[in-house]
């Protein structure tokens, strides 16, 4: 199993990275965390600052559901530009 880390480790290495400017990989080397892992803090930093983070080490379950929101919104905005487009072949006149 992974090590866990509390909100406050993560709201701190995530605010050296988006409003200090630290890169990831030095950072990540130094707290000794994946570069993948704290790319992931620094995204949810900057979406929802410390907010995005609970106290469990887990990532706020608000922040999950947002984004399989803004997800689910894309796909309907795709599917209604498809309908759109074949309701505009379908309805023209034949020459």
């Amino acid at each position: 199993m992974g090590t866990h880390y509390d909100r406050e480790y993560k709201t701190q290495a995530a605010r050296l990275v988006v409003e200090e400017g630290r890169t990831i990989t030095q950072l990540a080397d130094e707290l000794n965390v994946s570069p993948k892992t704290l790319g992931r803090w620094a995204r949810i930093y900057r979406d929802q600052t410390e907010n995005g983070f609970i106290g469990s080490g887990n990532v706020h379950p608000d922040f999950k559901v947002q984004k399989d929101l803004e997800k689910k919104v894309k796909d309907l905005e795709e599917e209604n530009a498809i309908l759109k487009k074949a309701m505009h072949i379908f309805t023209k006149s034949p020459k």
